[in-house]
């Protein structure tokens, strides 16, 4: 092999360490040079074979060499072994979003309230598309790609960064030519073409798969793999446009802020311009919608970004979007067709969702064969039945939605739509919340089992490691697991017999289950996922009543006597104990061994020495997670707190403290390390 790689060497005698090295970098960017043209700049300069060459050579080399082998190399973007869960990762700034708008005169008053605030007669804009994707950050150090993560909740993602590398259009290593920051984390979003998405669709449905609705769900589906080797072999593009922090000197500008990230090698939307005037501002979104259909990616509006930075910095930001950036969206596309029938799902959480099932129409050139009511009252008050012709819309251009009715002269109408009273998968009783209508039978109902179990065995609730949502799948699709009871009757065999489990895996997986059968009361009532019982709830109902048993024979008078049980919450409670099949597992988790201990009540005041007290914790706790150091001062009679005030009675700040540190100390707020707040408890935490 090395004869062939380094033509002066022999077999017998290999090429020097530094020779090796000095190919191996010449061919890593080479191929990057390439990738970039190819995939970025849509502007080859060699053939496919020669391309395929380089890169057969560099893995050829590579395996020859592997302690060669670095992270950002290119053939590093073939996906890694599955991971049981994504983690967690917290952004380095908020990933906030941005306000929707459609009507053009909310627009021009956009603009006037940007002059107002600014004190300027005259401010200009940057536009671009609004990709129609997922939202991802990026962070590179000294030019190497270390870390991606999806947006989360704005401050905290999924940790992606192994699917992230698949991605051939995201460089691995920027154009250090270029100069750029040491550190820099980069805003972009994750999509699919549309020539890419309808092909992938058409090999899911050839292996007789569900295709999927949109590019986006594709996109989001894709990139959220636990197996990256998935993700490698979906066709995923990124667009960048934001840097989100940088140890360097920011840009001016937002265009000269998308120039930058050009420059290092990521890609940019190439449909952009700047805009000296509002009037400039619809002009573009205009001719922009009528470029969209022509477009290889779905866009659903423009965004308007006011282009100098120090002008952005001074407006600043509200709690979940920036005031100086809006995304002006396009009209929603509709089309008119047929309902077939109008039937009811049931979602994860137990939510009965009616949805209907239309003939066929093509809507901005996606086919759509089904469109979600949303709820019982939605239904009625468009009077939406089978067999009616209505007008159908993709709302946002993601979700196919019913606007209206068409009436047609002389159209002979069924009856009205009514949601079923017992669940159309498992049987048992519904009840009502507002304006949504649930299953009860949680712990039985399969449309739900998979998301129960999971959560039943969470940490906060019995803590079954081992058995997360990769297994859960196994065990229901297998039936091996019908109701929660059914976890533990599992045997050794059974456990081995699923995909990726040994004898010590298995072994410690039943370990695990065998000792959750010891549970307080709190965590049991948690791990039941009874709708609106969180875990203060949880931990309010097992002060008060103190056994499971007085808690399920409790009426609404006696619950909302309790502080903080309310009308819905008492209503839930009633009628998920009042469920036969919930009290029916409830019995089975009991036969097979599991011990609810009881809780003693709020007036034991032995028991309670921190009622009245206030918590507030920050930062992590090494040995102890978040929720376990909440459930003790909880068990102990204290009130958690997720902000501080003068009333706060204690903050325990652990490792990578936050803003509540600093609050803390403003209000002269007693501050507790770990040993301090392990004093305070009497060694409780065991």
């Amino acid at each position: 092999m090395q004869r062939d790689l380094f033509d002066n060497n022999t077999a017998s005698t290999p090429p020097p360490a530094s020779s090796v090295q000095e190919r191996l970098a010449h061919l890593r960017d080479r191929i990057r040079h390439h990738d970039y043209l190819y995939y970025v700049k849509d502007r080859p300069e060699i053939s496919d074979g020669e391309y395929d060459r380089l890169f057969r050579e560099l893995v050829e080399l590579e395996q020859a060499y592997p302690h060669l082998v670095t992270v950002d190399s290119p053939t590093q973007r073939v996906g890694a072994p599955p991971l049981d869960e994504l983690g967690k990762v917290p952004h380095e700034r908020p990933m906030l979003s941005l306000d929707s708008l459609v009507d053009p005169q909310a627009v021009l008053a956009f603009d006037q309230r940007m002059k107002r605030e600014l004190e300027r007669d005259h401010i200009g804009y940057t536009v671009e598309p609004k990709f129609d994707g997922l939202s991802v950050e990026l962070v590179y150090e000294q030019g190497i790609f270390v870390r991606g993560s999806t947006r989360g909740d704005g401050m905290t993602g999924e940790d992606v960064t192994v699917n992230l590398r698949t991605i051939k259009s995201l460089p691995l290593h920027l154009q250090l030519g270029s100069r750029p920051p040491d550190h820099v984390a980069v805003r972009g979003e994750v999509y699919m073409r549309l020539d890419d998405f309808h092909a992938l669709n058409r090999r899911i449905m050839e292996r007789g798969d569900d295709a999927f609705a949109n590019p986006r769900n594709a996109a989001a589906g894709s990139l959220r793999q636990l197996d990256s080797r998935v993700t490698a072999d979906r066709p995923l593009v990124v667009t960048c446009y934001e840097i989100m922090a940088t140890d360097g000197t920011p840009p001016p500008s937002h265009w000269d802020e998308l120039d930058w990230l050009a420059s290092w090698g990521l890609p940019i939307p190439h449909l952009r311009t700047r805009c000296d005037t509002i009037e400039d501002v619809m002009v573009f979104h205009r001719d922009t919608e009528q470029l969209r259909d022509t477009l290889p990616y779905e866009i659903d509006g423009i965004v308007v970004k006011l282009d100098r930075r120090s002008w952005q910095d001074q407006l600043g930001m509200k709690s979940r979007s920036p005031r100086w950036a809006i995304a002006y969206k396009f009209a929603p596309r509709k089309e008119i067709t047929k309902v077939h029938k109008i039937m009811v799902s049931v979602g994860r959480t137990g939510t009965l969702t009616p949805l209907a099932l239309l003939n066929p129409v093509e809507v901005g050139g996606v086919t759509i064969s089904r469109a979600t009511l949303h709820n019982a009252d939605e239904v009625a008050r468009k009077d939406i039945r089978d067999g009616d012709t209505v007008k159908v819309e993709r709302a946002g251009d993601v979700i196919p939605a019913i606007v209206e009715r068409v009436p047609v002269p002389g159209e002979a109408r069924s009856a009205p739509f009514a949601m079923p009273d017992r669940c159309p998968v498992c049987g048992s009783a519904v009840a009502r919340e507002g304006a949504y209508v649930y299953c009860t039978g949680q712990t039985v109902c399969p449309a739900q089992l998979k998301g129960a179990i999971e959560h039943f065995a969470s940490k906060s609730a019995l803590n079954i490691d081992g058995l997360g949502k990769k297994t859960v799948g196994q065990l229901v699709d297998h039936g091996l697991v019908r109701d929660l009871a059914d976890l533990y009757q599992l045997n050794w065999e059974q456990i081995l017999g699923l995909e990726g489990f040994a004898e010590r895996s298995a072994t410690l997986l039943l370990d695990a289950i065998g000792q959750s059968k010891h549970v307080s009361l709190e965590r049991f009532l948690l791990g039941l996922g009874i709708r609106q019982v969180g875990q203060h709830i949880a931990t309010v109902l097992a002060k008060e009543f103190g056994s499971l048993d007085a808690i399920m024979s409790a009426d609404h008078e006696r619950l909302q006597a309790v502080k903080e049980i309310g009308p819905e919450i008492s209503a839930s409670l009633v009628s998920y104990f009042q469920e036969p099949s919930n009290r029916r597992v409830i019995e089975r988790l009991r036969e097979f061994g599991v011990s609810i201990a009881a809780t003693s009540a709020a007036s034991d005041g032995g028991s309670q020495p921190f009622t009245g007290k206030t918590f507030v914790f920050t930062g992590g706790l090494e040995g102890m997670s978040r929720d376990e150091a909440k459930s003790l001062v909880e068990r102990l009679g204290a009130t958690v707190s997720s902000s501080v005030s003068k009333r706060t009675s204690y903050v325990v700040a652990g490792a990578d403290p936050g803003s509540k540190l600093d609050q803390a100390r403003k209000l002269g707020v007693p501050v507790l390390n770990k040993d301090e707040f392990l004093a305070l408890v009497g060694g409780r935490a065991g």
